[in-house]
């Protein structure tokens, strides 16, 4: 039998314990380098003998302490050190949380994105907080935001129900990035009684005018189950992969699907998603097992 002092040394080394999960947790993996998450694959129907690097960020969510452009303007160089053909944004570069000590303005965190450097250029798409802090587009019911204009104003194209045509050594590929499919918030007195997105995917698939390969940006994976196998492969963030993973599962993720979509390579039917973990968080300054990442995806 467990001694009254036995009791109290055990209860205390997992108060302990705890504790220092708790600050690890809070305190040191949130602000981790972010890592590299490496990625080669050869999609359904990709043309033989093109090479592709794409270097994708997702889920910057800029704030301070965590995000602070000062941190983005390293993330800029370390994505620009992976030497991609291509950098997409996946969407989500204002904070998602009220646990900071200041806010980043949308002119200083774009300006930090303005170093990603790539031939074939940066593309981006955009994610549920850039449209659900922008109290005019609400009211609106439309864009462009305030995040869109940002990054227009610094010459990064922004896809929204857009199919844009590329080409690395002769051989063609599309990058088609849908608008957001929870980008207006309740509104009973528009009539919106749920969370309503804008997203197309047929409109958007309808602008390839060939047959070359096609790389979707979702900022919310949840699309995926609706994108035909014609999509050679799917990125999206939104999830942060849980933000706490143990053992392969999230114990909550922001999809209908849980843990389906939550983090990683996903293949269903031949056909590819990959999502990624992200850089920053929401709700809350927390991450365990899954440390900020960049992807690097090489094609072919």
């Amino acid at each position: 039998m467990i001694t009254r002092r036995g009791f109290m040394r055990l209860m205390g080394g997992s108060f302990l314990s705890m504790a220092a999960l708790g600050a690890y947790a809070i305190g040191i993996e949130p602000v981790l380098l972010s890592h590299v998450k490496r990625y080669a694959l050869t999609p359904p129907h990709w043309p033989a003998g093109l090479k592709l690097r794409i270097v994708a960020l997702a889920d910057i969510h800029a704030c301070r302490p965590w995000m602070t452009p000062q941190h983005i303007a390293s993330l800029v160089e370390d994505a620009n050190a992976l030497q991609p053909d291509l950098i997409v944004l996946l969407g989500d570069y204002i904070a998602g949380m009220r646990l900071v000590t200041g806010h980043v303005a949308t002119k200083d965190w774009a300006s930090a994105l303005s170093g990603l450097k790539a031939p074939l250029g940066v593309k981006a798409i955009l994610g549920n907080h850039d449209w659900w802090h922008d109290i005019f587009a609400q009211e609106a019911g439309a864009g462009p935001t305030a995040a869109r204009k940002a990054l227009e104003a610094v010459n990064i194209a922004v896809l929204e129900n857009d199919a844009l045509r590329l080409e690395k050594d002769g051989q063609g590929f599309w990058i088609a990035g849908l608008a957001d499919q929870l980008a207006l918030l309740p509104d009973h007195a528009k009539g919106r009684y749920g969370m309503t997105g804008l997203d197309d995917l047929d409109g958007t698939l309808a602008k390839v005018s060939d047959n070359a390969p096609i790389i979707l940006l979702a900022h919310e994976p949840d699309i995926f189950p609706k994108v035909p196998w014609r999509v050679s492969l799917t990125l999206s963030g939104h999830t942060h992969g849980g933000q706490v993973r143990l053992f392969g599962y999230s114990p909550v993720v922001p999809s209908a699907y849980g843990n389906r979509y939550a983090y990683g390579h996903v293949v269903e039917n031949d056909r590819n998603l990959i999502v990624s973990g992200g850089l920053g968080f929401s709700i809350a300054p927390v991450r365990f097992g899954m440390r900020p990442e960049i992807l690097q995806i090489d094609l072919g």
